[in-house]
Order: C-alpha cells, then sequence, then structure tokens
C-alpha cells in the first residue's frame, strides 16, 4: 500500500443451481482515481464455474456503473486495472449465456464492486468523509451519470464538504457546467448522514433550512448528496471524497 491508510477487501456468496459459490476482491487506490484511467488496481475473484465470455459480460457492464463512477481528484495514471478470475471449483454448471444464473452473478459482483468502490472513495488522500451522489429523476442514464459524476468531481463540492458547509450553489454549479440537458427550475437537493437528512434547494432555488442541523449532518464521516433532476425514471450514484488540507501537503511533498 501507498498512501492507503486500510486494507480494501470484500466477499459474498450466492447460489447457482443449487451450488453455493463465492467472490471476493481486494483493491488498492488512494490518489490519482479518475474515471478510465486511475491508480488504481482491483483483483475479483471466485470459485463459479463461469466462460471467459460470459465474464467479461459481466466485468464490461458493471464497471460502467461502478469503479468509472469513481473519483477522488480528478487525475489520472497509466495502472489502471480491474481483472476478475474464475476457477469453477464450486461445480456449478458452467454459466455460458445471459440467462438466470447469469443475472446472480451479475448482482454478486456488483455487491462487491459497489463496495470497494465506497472504500476506494473513502480512502482517498488526505480524505476524512466519503460522499456518494445519487442523481434521480433523470430522462436518461446518460444524464443520471453526467450529473453525478460532475458533482463528485467539484473541487468546490469537495471543499465545502470538508468544512461541513452546506453549500448548494456548489452543487447547482457542478450540474450546470456539465453539459447534461437538466431544468435547473426542476432541480431538488437534499444532504443525508447518519445525523439525518436536510433539504437546502426546491426547484433550482434555495429554502430556508437550519446551518446548525446542516452542520451536523455534514460532519459525519459519510455523507450523501441527494439530486433529483425532474420525474425521469433513471438514477446513478458516483462516489468521491471531500479535498482536505491533508491532499495539498501529501502531494506537495511527494517527492520530498
Amino acid at each position: 500500500m501507498t498512501t492507503d491508510t486500510i486494507a480494501k477487501e470484500v466477499a459474498v456468496s450466492f447460489e447457482v443451481g443449487g451450488k453455493v459459490c463465492k467472490l471476493g476482491g481486494i483493491a488498492k487506490g488512494s490518489g490519482m482515481i479518475h474515471p478510465n484511467l486511475a491508480t488504481m488496481l482491483v483483483f475479483l475473484t471466485t470459485d463459479c464455474a463461469i466462460s471467459a465470455e460470459m465474464l467479461q459480460a459481466a466485468l464490461s457492464g458493471d464497471i460502467q456503473n461502478t469503479f468509472n463512477m469513481v473519483s477522488i481528484d480528478g487525475d489520472t495514471s497509466t495502472n489502471d486495472m480491474v481483472a476478475l478470475m474464475a476457477n469453477g471449483m464450486a461445480g456449478n454448471r458452467e454459466i455460458t449465456e445471459k440467462n438466470d444464473d447469469f443475472k446472480v452473478f451479475a448482482q454478486a459482483l456488483n455487491t462487491v464492486t459497489v463496495q470497494l468502490c465506497r472504500m476506494i472513495a473513502g480512502d482517498g488522500e488526505g480524505a476524512t468523509k466519503l460522499l456518494e451522489c445519487t442523481v434521480s429523476g433523470a430522462d436518461s442514464m446518460q444524464v443520471a451519470k453526467t450529473v453525478a459524476k460532475s458533482v463528485i468531481c467539484s473541487s468546490l463540492l469537495k471543499a465545502a464538504m470538508f468544512g461541513a458547509d452546506a453549500n448548494w450553489g456548489r452543487v447547482l454549479c457542478a450540474i450546470g457546467y456539465s453539459g447534461a440537458d437538466v431544468d435547473v427550475t426542476k432541480v431538488d437537493v437534499a444532504f443525508r448522514s447518519a445525523k439525518g437528512s436536510i433539504s437546502v434547494c426546491k426547484n433550482g432555488a434555495g429554502i430556508p433550512f437550519s446551518e446548525e442541523n446542516a452542520k451536523e449532518i455534514l460532519l459525519e464521516k459519510e455523507i450523501e448528496i441527494l439530486i433529483s433532476v425532474g420525474s425521469g425514471t433513471y438514477s446513478a450514484s458516483a462516489w468521491g471524497c471531500d479535498l482536505t488540507y491533508d491532499y495539498v501537503k501529501i502531494n506537495g511533498d511527494y517527492r520530498t
């Protein structure tokens, strides 16, 4: 581990054709994490019997909504890798097509990858908080994903979350420059954590709320940024972390 502070590992069990199978993963990733190319290594293994073609189909479909929706700092590297390996030792009938067994496998895979995404994001360089941005009500999956990624990548929003500042304007700013086709007059924003939830924006405008309650909610280690952009049926989530003094110190002293 380089600047990772915790081991990142997840495992689940699931049943395929009456046979209990296992799937687990480990990950390395702390800084220079951004969709498509990152200083990130993820190794996933399973004892499920599944063909190489179906393994590739499951992984390729999954990463679009998991690892490609994580951003620590917006910077990329050349060490990006996610590998999924199967040895078939569970003894189930081999999965060779996209049938019900494939769906069970894909769900197990997603359970593991989402948890690894959360661990990677929460352990970003210098991070003190895990941020999860969930966008709902979008007219398309592309709009939902574009908005979620734009918000989670915003340095201004990340800094506001570090300061426990319920600055909903930072959220709308990121939505605005995302390029997504969104009607700002339909945008609602709320923040949620273990301390509760608070609405801060309705129909694209600020609403009265308790700054004290908002501060208490945003001082937690895990923060949800909840955005509704209309009455569509699509939703997406992205994961990131706050931007802290320690992130600057780590990278300011990187070679010295």
